[in-house]
């Protein structure tokens, strides 16, 4: 394709900081994108949540300024695609509209509705026998019992907002509402409904609601959106959604497909059992795999994905580049200068040179980094963040370095049960995500995992780039297979040797502070 007959997708990266917007090839390259923060609610009890209604304003404002930069011909503007948040809730009425904020992925209110839903008068891990073989065997998974997924949300508007629950027409996840105000059609992707546990995921080729899960928790069908493929076409743009962003009314809206499968599929790690590992606020490792197949003790299962005929394992840590931010903005900076905030460094770059001056261990500091509770490989809402081993001999710069060697020893944590899961270990790894921009955490992963880490290009367009490519394979313009040939590598890290045993050393202490604290974090945050 020339460069003048080039077309381009309108990719929709909504995250838990903000949304971005992004003009993309229908060969993954992108051209230029805008950003806009939206805010974060958090609530007593474990109370996470977002304003629908700014999650919109964001894309529209970064949508209209990116367009209005005429980087491409509109004309040329084939599709609009997004990839959102995931596990996230939002209760409309018949007319679309919220009813309440949207109950995100963070938040914990709904733990003890799932803890009685699941239970029985024998259990296993919280769960009843019967109840999680059902769930494990038609979906592949089970609720968390932290409250953190769908079940968890509408089990908490059910019994703590029951009006809202009397009128929602439909619960959404955030991607399937953003499909709405683009659309005005109600939706969901097989991959997006998935930790409702509601689905048989069985067949990968025809997924469907259960009757049997949905009356485990006495959920109405009705209340669920239809169910289609991530590649699928929705529909055209609402004429005044094309007006106000300047499109033509012909665009059409894909299904699309949440963070984590999007950015599987923005890595370029399509084939089976290739790996990537994305460091966001939160993080993930996920490969695809040609197999249904559960670990239940571990959290890994094998779920739908963006690519029809195939699942992927998925193994999420709660908080990653999210411990940075807390670093900032928690400890380094007042709020008023964080008001102020264009006349501070990039606080991130001195992050990296900071920690770039410390030699491997960070003089014996460790960092554990669950500021929010963590979900695999271990799911535990009460278990906290702590800094282990300081001394007056330490240094500010010892504690940088420990913050982002936590997040990998976490990691390496995940990744054990993940190839465990495969049979076979992940090497390469593809990382992406903001956090793969820092050369110096790139590395620090390499070393603590001990696999070769290759830095894929423009990291944080990686959802942006998925969702094209979602675009592209739904238009006609590639098939999955052809993505790996547009995937650049800026740099490929090598571990160190030398560094193996230091990190062994304190990885295992790592562990150790885990199995023998849990106790007191469970007397502590109840």
């Amino acid at each position: 394709m020339s460069k003048k007959d080039e077309k381009f997708i309108l990719a929709i990266d909504l995250g838990t900081s903000g949304s971005k917007t992004a003009l993309v090839s229908t060969q993954g390259e992108v051209v230029d994108f805008d950003y806009q923060a939206v805010p974060l609610h958090l609530l007593p009890n474990g109370g996470a949540e977002q304003n629908p209604g700014d999650w919109w304003d964001a894309i529209i404002t970064t949508s209209q300024r990116l367009l209005g930069r005429a980087t491409v011909n509109p004309g040329d503007i084939m599709a609009v695609c997004a990839s959102t948040q995931w596990a996230g809730t939002v209760a409309v009425d018949q007319a679309g509209k919220p009813m309440m904020n949207a109950v995100i992925w963070m938040d914990m209110r709904g733990a003890k509705y799932v803890a009685e839903m699941a239970g029985g008068p024998i259990k296993i891990e919280g769960y009843d026998p019967a109840k999680l073989w059902r769930w494990i065997r038609l979906t592949g998974g089970a609720p968390g019992l932290s409250g953190k997924d769908p079940v968890g949300h509408i089990l908490l508007i059910r019994n703590e907002y029951p009006a809202v629950y009397q009128k929602t027409y439909k619960f959404l996840e955030p991607k399937d509402y953003i499909n709405f105000c683009l659309t005005g059609k109600f939706a969901a992707s097989y991959d997006s409904i998935t930790v409702h546990w509601v689905t048989d995921n069985r067949n990968i080729a025809n997924i469907s609601y259960s009757d049997k899960l949905l009356k485990m928790y006495a959920l109405e069908r009705e209340k669920l959106p239809d169910l289609k493929r991530s590649i699928d076409v929705l529909g055209p743009l609402k004429k005044d959604v094309a007006r106000e962003l300047g499109l033509r009314e012909d665009v059409q809206v894909m299904i699309g497909s949440p963070d984590i499968q999007a950015a599987a599929v923005g890595s370029g790690a399509v084939r089976d059992f290739e790996g990537h590992l994305y460091v966001g606020t939160s993080s993930w490792i996920v490969a695809h795999v040609p197999f249904k197949k559960t670990d239940v003790l571990h959290g890994v299962a094998s779920i739908p994905c963006s690519i029809p005929d195939k699942y992927m394992i998925v193994n999420e840590q709660e908080t990653a580049g999210g411990v940075l931010t807390y670093l900032k903005e928690n400890i380094l900076y007042h709020q008023d200068e964080l008001l102020k905030e264009e006349a501070l460094p990039d606080v991130y770059k001195i992050f990296d040179k900071i920690a770039g001056s410390v030699p491997a261990g960070s003089n014996g500091v460790i960092f554990t980094p669950w500021l929010n509770g963590e979900r695999t490989p271990v799911e535990n809402n009460s278990v906290r963040a702590c800094l282990y081993n300081l001394s007056l001999d330490n240094t500010r710069e010892d504690i940088v370095r420990a913050f982002l060697e936590g997040v990998a020893f976490n990691q390496r944590w995940a990744l054990k049960y993940v190839e465990k899961f495969m049979g076979r270990q992940m090497n390469p790894i593809h990382m992406v995500g903001g956090g793969a921009i820092s050369n110096i955490w790139c590395q620090i992963h390499a070393d603590v995992l001990n696999r070769t880490i290759k830095q894929v290009k423009d990291p944080v367009q990686t959802n942006a780039r998925g969702a094209a490519f979602i675009a592209s394979v739904g238009l006609g313009y590639m098939t999955f297979d052809d993505i790996p040939n547009y995937i650049q590598i800026n740099k490929t890290f090598e571990p160190n040797p030398e560094n193996r045993k230091i990190y062994d050393r304190l990885f295992a202490e790592f562990l150790n502070i885990y199995k023998h604290n849990k106790a007191i974090f469970k007397r502590l945050n109840a």
